[in-house]
């Protein structure tokens, strides 16, 4: 099965979230409609970045790199 890692902006705060899903269209309506606890305050979001990866294992280790430090300043120079 194919995951995708990706992270949200939030378009009215200052928020990034990271995330891995197997459907990333319903992963993200869920965010945008409220369905997570976590990113509910911080909605409506806008994709800021999608990576693909061929198992779960990998996009884990994706995940957390993007949530580490160095990952968040990747993240943060796209905005720009």
């Amino acid at each position: 099965m194919l995951y995708t890692v990706y992270a949200i902006r939030s378009i009215e705060r200052n928020y990034i979230y990271v995330g891995m899903t197997s459907n990333l269209l319903e992963r993200l309506h869920r965010h945008n409609s409220g369905y997570e606890r976590t990113t509910k305050p911080y909605a409506p979001f806008l994709l800021l970045y999608e990576e693909k990866c061929a198992d779960r294992l990998t996009a884990r280790h994706r995940e957390k790199y993007l949530k580490s430090g160095v990952g968040k300043e990747f993240l943060k120079s796209l905005e720009k």
